[in-house]
């Protein structure tokens, strides 16, 4: 990452900015995309990461898109407890680790508060510890560990999969729609996707291969598929992306592991924990592919893995999360 500069406020997102303030835009290398006709700043920007600062190191965030499970989305309180982290911080130096616990569901009634602890403040690493707070208890503990931007001969990285661009592939949505024409779809199948339908998340996905929406058959534990925030964030600090990607991450994740199982019914599936390192800049509103996989899944959880690259070619993030995934056991009935 090259030197800090201004970014003249055009990141601006409340205490957000402050997670941003300056750094060298990121993607170089990367393809650029044009502008999208009469995009709206991100909400992501304006409003999901935006914190309420209340005194040193301590902040309100609140909420804005709450799943149909009705606690709070896992990838919003990682991505504020980001912000909040990253308040902390110089401008001159970078995220390239976050682990989170979740520690207890997150009611969508009541704000979050972020309670930023300066753990280590040293020449190359510095480590922020985060707790987020809702009635009087943490729902979450986060580190984030930032460093100064450091250059090693030491280089590599996997290669990034081949698959179609995303401007050749149907939207979530669209998908969505494609399923809910078929004449012969039950009832019970259309009031489940419209519901999808009908949530405002601030995300634009683009599966690679249409999911097996109604399908109950076993499936391999991997998906990919071509994400982006919603709207414009535009050229400014990496913290900024960083804290959007944070967001994006957790969308879809964990789900992964449940594709060879959609036999059992769920009762009940919550994050544990979260883990996130970020290695090359990028743009959190241009496409990225992420590629998600569950190498392991028992004892009522399941492991996933996850890599968000850059369009052209570069591993931008990689991402880590163990779950507890807890269904309905199908008993076969015997025929003796």
């Amino acid at each position: 990452m090259a030197a800090s500069r201004r970014a003249g406020g055009s990141c601006d997102a409340g205490a957000g900015a402050g997670a941003g303030a300056g750094a060298e835009p990121p993607g170089s290398g990367e393809r650029k995309e044009p502008a999208r006709p009469g995009d709206l700043r991100s909400v992501l920007v304006t409003s999901v990461l935006s914190l309420e600062p209340l005194d040193l190191d301590l902040f309100r965030g609140r909420h804005y898109w709450v799943p149909v499970t009705r606690r709070l989305f896992g990838g919003q309180i990682v991505g504020q407890a980001l912000v909040a982290a990253a308040q902390a911080v110089s401008e001159d130096v970078h995220v390239h680790s976050l682990h989170c616990y979740f520690v207890r569901a997150g009611d969508p009634t009541v704000p979050v508060l972020y309670q930023v602890e300066r753990t280590r403040t040293g020449k190359s690493f510095s480590v922020r510890s985060v707790k987020a707070i809702q009635h009087g208890k943490p729902i979450l503990i986060c580190q984030a560990s930032f460093q100064q931007t450091q250059e090693s001969p030491v280089q590599h990285q996997f290669t990034m999969p081949t698959v179609p661009p995303p401007e050749e592939l149907l939207t979530h949505e669209e998908v969505i729609q494609k399923y809910l024409q078929d004449p012969s779809l039950a009832e019970k199948y259309k009031l489940g996707l419209n519901k999808i339908l009908a949530q405002e998340v601030p995300i634009e996905i683009k599966p690679v291969n249409l999911p097996k929406i109604l399908c109950q058959r076993t499936q391999e534990p991997k998906q990919m598929f071509w994400v982006r925030a919603q709207g414009y964030i535009g050229e400014c600090d990496m913290k900024l992306h960083c804290c959007v990607a944070a967001y994006i991450s957790d969308y879809a994740f964990l789900g992964t592991a449940l594709l060879p199982h959609r036999q059992h019914p769920v009762k009940f599936m919550v994050s544990l924990d979260h883990s996130m390192w970020f290695h090359a800049p990028f743009r959190a509103d241009h496409w990225m592919l992420y590629e998600c996989e569950s190498p392991w899944a028992g004892g009522c959880r399941g492991l996933v893995q996850g890599r968000l690259w850059r369009r052209d070619g570069v591993l931008a993030v990689t991402c880590a999360q163990e779950g507890a995934i807890r269904v309905k056991q199908c008993l076969s009935e015997s025929k003796l």
